[in-house]
């Protein structure tokens, strides 16, 4: 598992740290991520602050393989991803010339600057566009870091897009155990069930449900058979604390 590429996702918008949008772009991209073998490692919310992109931009493409922002390549003011990836590749912003000429003939005699700023990349040969099926703006590639839209339709084709891209590893699969039971009730036998199985990543996440103590404890790995080992030893200790567990295989 430590060979395994690693990922970031950087979400870029003053919108998602005052509220006003709600993200949910992080769940798509780390379900497809954990699919493809690649580890996410970390997430973070950007303001429209450019020296706090670049900072964070610069700071994890040296730490992870791959690089996700999302938000801010529209055409509005506020939107200066792009502006800030140049600054953090040391590249000047141009005009990409086939996207241009797209939205020319698409907006004809609409088009106006604001709607050009989407063409937008950092310039160098090494940036490559990443067409998407949901719009004709696309995303793009240099280095390591891929940068797509905030919608999350078209962050998606952005992704989907981008897939080919990557390098991928061993696939992760999660199964899960549910049960009425309490946090406090099987918190030492968990840790313990943990300590036997070192390759498993075990979460344990308390709710109620119909108006009783209920926990989900999720068991995360590429070993499929370690997951079932680890689960059967949850469900023996839920049902000895008569939590009539359900057990949901890995996937």
């Amino acid at each position: 598992m430590s060979d395994a590429p690693t990922a970031c996702i950087l979400i870029i918008g003053d919108e998602i740290l005052s509220g006003r949008t709600q993200d949910t772009n992080v769940k798509f991209i780390a379900t497809r991520l954990g699919e493809l073998g690649i580890r996410l490692r970390e997430c973070r919310v950007i303001p429209d602050v450019p020296a706090a992109i670049v900072d964070a931009v610069n700071a994890c493409r040296a730490t992870y393989t791959y690089i996700f922002t999302t938000g801010g390549i529209g055409p509005t003011h506020d939107d200066i991803t792009t502006a800030c990836i140049a600054q953090a590749f040391g590249r000047n912003v141009m005009r990409h010339p086939e996207t241009e000429r797209r939205m020319r003939a698409h907006y004809g005699d609409s088009t106006n600057e604001a709607r050009l700023k989407m063409s937008e990349v950092p310039d160098g040969l090494d940036v490559q566009v990443i067409e998407n099926k949901s719009y004709f703006t696309p995303g793009y590639r240099i280095g390591n870091v891929f940068v797509m839209a905030g919608i999350p339709m078209v962050c998606q084709a952005m992704f989907e897009a981008a897939v080919p891209y990557l390098a991928r590893g061993d696939a992760m699969r999660s199964g899960s155990v549910d049960g009425f039971v309490r946090e406090g009730d099987i918190a030492n036998e968990l840790t313990a069930i943990q300590a036997r199985y070192p390759s498993v990543g075990i979460g344990s996440y308390p709710s109620m449900r119909d108006n009783r103590y209920f926990v989900s404890v999720v068991a995360r790995s590429t070993d499929t058979a370690a997951i079932n080992r680890a689960l059967s030893e949850v469900e023996i200790m839920m049902r000895a604390l008569d939590g009539t567990p359900e057990t949901h295989p890995p996937t």
